[in-house]
């Protein structure tokens, strides 16, 4: 397989904080892609760092040891810590551990979790207004530490700065979405094929019909960009960032969109965040505010216009129904 080249850059800074009981299959899953995208780039792509929660080595469940190459509490410029755990990460409660993952997110660091390691994230506080998934042995416990949760039964969640993913093999799918990002489609297929993993799967996953049937396409730019769009509904990308992540101009990317959805791309990109938006007024606690932060909208003016153009009613009045419907139904 020929070698892509890159032009030089600093490595992309990832550290894997483990917690004594994780996945292996789950942590597997993440740092090999990594490791295989190094290998295939020829160079560091990606610097790796492996940080145990306690000691100088973390234990996997099947009794695997993985070395510390980074501890608990250094002052690393990391550019993500994925937090990957297993067992029962509802009654994880190191103090620790929780103060040095609210210190990166106070530095702006991104964090994500992988299996288990979503309810960390929530037990530590850092998942409150973001949109999460987590394995689902995890899902009741999850409800427990905090009933507020956005937990969607997904492959994996990228919601701004938090990264979240369900384990066993999704975190192939989920890592074959950042480098695509990274180093764009050809780069992250690649990549899979290594893995021999070739049905790459969107972050919503089996527990939702696959974007051919639910919209009716084929075209793999077009889904591709629908893939980005999903992972991007708070931080929304611009037409210009999609067509070059689809290898496609923006007027052919536009085109491409009107033939298979008879609409253009940042159209369907703005009633696709805005069906989440309905989602979350009708399902969750969240407050109008959050949920317009939380659909990539700037201004509550401009959240409610579009709101109320697709859906002939304002949100304030959709979350109004929806309570008297609750409060009248128990």
């Amino acid at each position: 397989m020929d070698k892509l080249t890159f032009p030089e850059q600093q490595a992309f800074r990832v550290g894997f904080l483990l917690i004594d009981g994780f996945a292996l299959m789950s942590y597997s899953a993440a740092v090999e892609v990594l490791r295989a995208a190094n290998l295939l780039a020829g160079r560091t792509l990606y610097n790796i760092r492996h940080i145990p929660g306690t000691g100088a080595r973390a234990v996997s469940s099947s009794g695997a040891i993985i070395e510390a190459t980074g501890h608990l509490g250094e002052d690393f410029d990391f550019d993500l810590v994925l937090v990957v755990a297993g067992g029962d990460p509802a009654r994880f409660r190191d103090t620790n551990v929780f103060h040095w993952l609210r210190q990166l997110s106070q530095r702006n660091i991104r964090l994500g979790g992988v299996s288990g390691g979503p309810v960390i994230l929530a037990s530590a506080g850092l998942m409150v207004g973001r949109r999460m998934t987590v394995h689902w042995e995890h899902i009741a416990a999850l409800a427990e530490v905090s009933p507020a949760m956005i937990i969607e039964r997904s492959l994996y969640v990228i919601d701004r700065d938090r990264i979240t993913c369900a384990g066993g093999t999704a975190p192939l799918d989920m890592m074959h979405a950042i480098l695509t990002e990274h180093h764009g489609p050809a780069f992250a297929r690649q990549v899979s094929d290594w893995f021999m993993h070739t049905e790459v799967r969107p972050s919503g996953g089996p527990q939702r019909a696959g974007l051919v049937e639910r919209y009716g396409i084929t075209h793999p730019a077009v889904i591709l960009a629908i893939e980005m769009m999903e992972n991007h509904m708070a931080d929304p990308l611009g037409l210009g960032q999609l067509a070059v992540l689809t290898g496609r101009s923006s007027r052919q990317l536009n085109r491409l969109f009107r033939n298979n959805l008879r609409q253009s791309t940042m159209a369907f990109y703005r009633h696709m965040r805005l069906d989440m938006a309905h989602k979350l007024l009708m399902q969750s606690t969240l407050t109008i505010m959050e949920i317009l932060l939380a659909t990539g909208f700037s201004t509550a003016a401009h959240f409610s216009r579009s709101f109320r153009n697709k859906y002939q009613i304002a949100p304030s009045s959709l979350r109004f129904r929806r309570s008297y419907l609750l409060n009248t139904s128990s």
